[in-house]
């Protein structure tokens, strides 16, 4: 198993005049029927709330890529940790929290064609059209991708799905 040096406890990110404390970890494990019960298991005997979290292949065949975003408040999102690292599923945990990331998140949104215009300029990408209404996506990074949602709450939005968060570390 990959060892990893302890990271100090994650900065306060200010949110809309509070405080808040994200955690990111990304998980390289082990593909299995059970692996995602028993990780979400794991945060959820913490009483965590989970903001965020994504599941993807990774360039390893029969392993995956979980990128998970955890509000915390106190120290024990070590401990969290920690015992992710003891589950066998679990290759590897890297705490990315402080670290420079690329971070995107995916919105899919289907407006009335009469609003159309105005999310075009915010950068969003057609996908069809229909008589039901104009299905559209964006991405960006969480405060773009919350920015686009409030601007799709204002143009009669018809259905909308976000993703969770994907993250990788920057390299220079």
């Amino acid at each position: 198993m990959l060892e990893m040096k302890p990271k100090p406890a994650a900065a306060p990110l200010p949110v809309k005049g509070k405080e808040t404390r994200i955690r990111v970890l990304s998980l390289l494990v082990e593909d299995g029927q059970n692996t995602l019960t028993k990780v979400s298991g794991v945060i959820r005997r913490r009483g965590f709330h989970v903001r965020g979290i994504s599941v993807g292949p990774s360039r390893q065949p029969g392993r995956s890529r979980i990128t998970l975003q955890i509000d915390h408040g106190h120290a024990e999102a070590d401990q969290v940790r920690k015992q992710l690292e003891r589950l066998v599923e679990v290759v590897e945990v890297e705490d990315l929290t402080g670290d420079e990331v690329h971070s995107r998140e995916l919105i899919v949104a289907k407006v009335a064609a009469s609003e159309l215009e105005a999310l075009l300029q915010r950068g969003a990408k057609v996908l069809s059209t229909g008589p039901d209404g104009t299905t559209v996506e964006f991405s960006g990074d969480a405060d773009e991708v919350g920015d686009f949602v409030n601007e799709l709450a204002r143009h009669g939005i018809v259905e909308v799905v976000r993703s969770g968060p994907v993250v990788m570390r920057r390299t220079e």
